[in-house]
């Protein structure tokens, strides 16, 4: 992978995305807490306010890949219902899993990645976000600081601290 700035992204309701755009992303295999999306979803507010062009795609199933799974329910809606309220929901987008092509499409057009995991092997969505161009915001755990250099190659937060993130 490398940037390719001529790159567009689908949104599921048919709005393209481009790199001229504001686009937030935030990619795991199912959305989940153990890799963060609780924090993301709970920085997003903030963000948002921050940010008023800025668009959010979130990629993901609703499954658990590692962790319990909730009582009841899906992480994805218990995080999303957390701070529904406070969300300009035309501006965050869920698009489920997506087939690889689509996803180096919207990597390519990202100018910010969040990637969040407590310490635990590095995943290769985060390696490849790099790879396309995104800055990426990265929790501060040891895997993650093999490849991000603080205010060099990226931006790093502390593990589990939404305030953090959404002013990174």
């Amino acid at each position: 992978l490398a940037p390719n700035p001529g790159a567009s992204f689908a949104l599921p309701d048919g709005r393209v995305l481009t790199r001229g755009d504001e686009v937030l992303t935030f990619v795991n295999r199912n959305l989940e807490p153990y890799r963060g999306y609780h924090i993301f979803m709970r920085a997003l507010p903030d963000v948002l306010a921050a940010r008023p062009k800025a668009q959010v795609v979130i990629v993901g199933g609703d499954g658990v890949s590692y962790g319990a799974a909730p009582k009841e329910g899906t992480w994805k809606d218990i995080f999303l219902n957390e701070v529904k309220d406070r969300l300009d929901l035309t501006r965050v987008h869920f698009t489920g899993k997506v087939p690889y092509e689509h996803l180096v499409d919207l990597l390519h057009v990202s100018r910010a990645h969040a990637y969040l995991t407590y310490p635990f092997v590095l995943s290769w969505s985060m390696v490849e976000a790099m790879s396309a161009g995104c800055l990426v915001v990265g929790s501060r755990t040891q895997p993650v600081e093999e490849v991000i250099t603080h205010g060099e190659n990226g931006l790093l937060v502390p593990v589990g601290d939404a305030a953090a993130l959404s002013a990174a």
